[in-house]
């Protein structure tokens, strides 16, 4: 079960084309899929959210813009013909991205366990 729409995932991204919907319809489920691994507990307004995020990403790694989706950093020259980019993430893949993760409630948490409290 989805937790949005194609339209949905449109409204704050692009119009996609017929097989772009075709690809969204199945990367919201399989989204869904991970977001109730991840926090099955979360709000429906988070889980639409993160939902639209993760597949925005993987639907929009393929487009032509000068920078790649998930990129923190780029530098484009002009003699040299030179283009470097850091990717803060993967792309082209469905992934829960740190931002996401913040706000499903789940993430890294610090703290530390010993196993020998508690046996004494």
């Amino acid at each position: 079960m989805a937790y949005a729409t194609i339209e949905q995932v449109e409204a704050g991204f692009r119009e996609l084309d017929a097989d772009e919907r075709e690809v969204c319809s199945a990367l919201l489920d399989e989204a869904a899929v991970m977001i109730d691994a991840a926090a099955k507990d979360a709000g429906e307004e988070v889980k639409r959210v993160v939902s639209c995020r993760m597949v925005r990403r993987v639907i929009g790694s393929t487009d032509t813009d000068l920078a790649p989706i998930g990129t923190t950093q780029g530098t484009v020259s002009a003699g040299g013909y030179s283009q470097t980019w850091t990717v803060g993430g993967t792309t082209g893949e469905l992934y829960l991205s740190k931002t996401e993760k913040t706000m499903l409630g789940v993430g890294n948490r610090i703290g530390a366990r010993s196993p020998l409290e508690g046996s004494a």
